[in-house]
């Protein structure tokens, strides 16, 4: 998996103490200030927490743009609350799963198993039980265009460490992108292609297993 793969999953789902897969925050970037939210504002990101409250279970495939333009493909499933797993295609065979207290990431060519609390992690901002975007998150813009609606994110204690950015569609409305720009100043994009809510899952795809040697993904092994 190249190096711009593994930022991206460690920014999302692992803390920067695991493995060195994050890359650490520049010393010189200021903290973002949280933004002043007008009345309108105000209403889009209520409609936004009323919107991932909604979600007990998603399941969405992807197409992630790395900084360098760079593609992949994948699939994001999603159970809340606690659970979640983000399986590349082919040939990648890292993933990412979360059991409902701990969050796993499998590096398929060094075979390596890291793990960290959910609640390190920014997935905890969409693994809760009830989703928040106040309080140890800070919103830092709200941007409006036709058809659409960003909410950007920082954590509120560790504000310079990556900006996480929601992009919902607004008729109907429902999150359709994020996009992570690191501490570097590294921009990855994550779209989703027809997410699908109220799957049926088997729980065992959201217990980590480590692959067989040989074979493409824990799922199963």
């Amino acid at each position: 998996m190249t190096a711009v793969l593994r930022r991206l999953i460690a920014t999302l789902f692992v803390t920067a103490s695991l493995a060195g897969l994050a890359a650490a925050p520049s010393s010189v970037a200021a903290a973002p200030a949280a933004a002043r939210l007008s009345a309108q504002d105000q209403t889009v990101v209520a409609q936004a927490e009323e919107y991932l409250n909604g979600i007990h279970t998603m399941q969405s495939k992807f197409v992630q743009v790395a900084p360098d333009g760079r593609q992949a493909t994948g699939t994001f499933s999603l159970s809340r609350p606690g659970k979640m797993r983000l399986e590349y295609d082919k040939p990648i065979k890292d993933f990412v799963v979360a059991d409902g207290s701990f969050i796993f990431y499998w590096d398929g060519e060094m075979r390596q198993q890291s793990s960290a609390p959910i609640g390190s992690t920014l997935a905890d901002f969409i693994l809760r039980k009830t989703v928040r975007l106040s309080g140890d998150v800070i919103i830092t813009d709200v941007y409006r265009s036709p058809g659409v609606v960003e909410i950007s994110l920082v954590e509120s204690k560790e504000p310079g460490k990556g900006t996480l950015t929601l992009v919902f569609e607004d008729r109907p409305f429902q999150l359709r992108k994020w996009r992570v720009l690191d501490g570097q100043g590294l921009t990855t994009e994550v779209a989703l292609l027809n997410p699908r809510t109220d799957v049926s899952f088997d729980s065992e795809m959201f217990y980590f297993k480590e692959p067989r040697s040989g074979s493409d993904f824990g799922r199963g092994n």
